[in-house]
């Protein structure tokens, strides 16, 4: 069942990269007393979550941090292809998160079947706002699209 708007963010262990360092956190300590955007992609380095999605968030951060938003990223990869991938998209003041075994997004019901493109299972593409552990909005894209969970849909909607 796919997670709703005012359900509190469910408890997992993540990787998280974040300031270029790889380390382990619970995604209730990640996400209390701040309020954050979590953008889900199918996967690093892939053309649309690299070439238009991700770059939108990392020209907008400061826009995003204006409003008091921490923006994080989560992707089904291992933590060291998302390492890479904040490093070659300047993308390190953004957090990722690496959900290589797919935990955090089987939780919160986003996932997706990419096996039609040697994908596997991968995340849905959406945007997320978390306020104090509770989502307060949540945009799930249609397959193949950016809109909704744009950088600029979402700074327009905040």
């Amino acid at each position: 069942m796919t997670i709703n708007i005012n359900d509190q963010f469910p408890s997992v262990t993540v990787t998280v990269i974040a300031n270029g360092e790889i380390g382990t956190k619970e995604s209730v300590d990640l996400l209390k007393d701040k309020k954050f955007l979590l953008v889900g992609v199918p996967g690093a380095f892939t053309p649309t979550c690299h070439g238009s999605h991700l770059p939108g968030y990392v020209e907008n951060l400061s826009k995003f941090n204006k409003k008091d938003l921490n923006v994080i990223f989560i992707s089904v990869n291992d933590p060291f292809v998302i390492q890479a991938w904040a490093d070659a998209s300047n993308a390190n003041d953004i957090i990722m998160i690496a959900d290589g075994n797919c935990n955090l997004t089987n939780e919160l019901g986003l996932k997706m079947d990419g096996s039609a493109f040697g994908l596997g299972d991968r995340c849905k593409r959406f945007a997320m706002l978390i306020e104090d552990g509770k989502v307060t909005s949540i945009d799930i894209e249609e397959p193949g699209a950016l809109e909704v969970s744009s950088a600029q849909y979402q700074l327009a909607k905040i």
